[in-house]
């Protein structure tokens, strides 16, 4: 991925209804939510809330699946991990000791639920 597409997914995301609206669908991986459903819960008007998903489309970041007339929208979560990855990746400078604090503190969130219990 080339620095264009990153500085464009990160604008995406760099407005509180698009960052918000992601989170959200996020949370509801793998099975998506309907656009009227995402602005509905963040209080958006369903116009503005349209907008806001076509950027983070565009950006890659979301993807939309349209099935008569209702959008349903699900998290790319591979090119969320390609962000992720593309600026941590040589934040160390050759230097792990510096990112070890970073990747501890995003491990609890992606370890199984089952796995945290034990």
């Amino acid at each position: 991925m080339d620095d264009t597409a990153i500085i464009e997914a990160l604008s995406a995301l760099a407005q509180p209804s698009r960052l918000a609206a992601f989170r959200l669908v996020v949370e509801h991986e793998p099975h998506g939510l309907p656009a009227g459903e995402i602005a509905r819960r963040l209080d958006v008007p369903q116009n503005t809330m349209s907008s806001h998903l076509a950027q983070l489309t565009r950006a890659g970041l979301l993807s939309a699946d349209k099935q008569g007339r209702t959008i349903t929208y699900r998290a790319e979560i591979d090119r969320m991990r390609f962000v992720m990855s593309y600026l941590v990746n040589d934040c160390c400078g050759g230097r792990p000791e510096l990112c070890a604090p970073l990747i501890e503190d995003i491990t609890p969130c992606c370890v199984p639920e089952e796995a945290r219990r034990d």
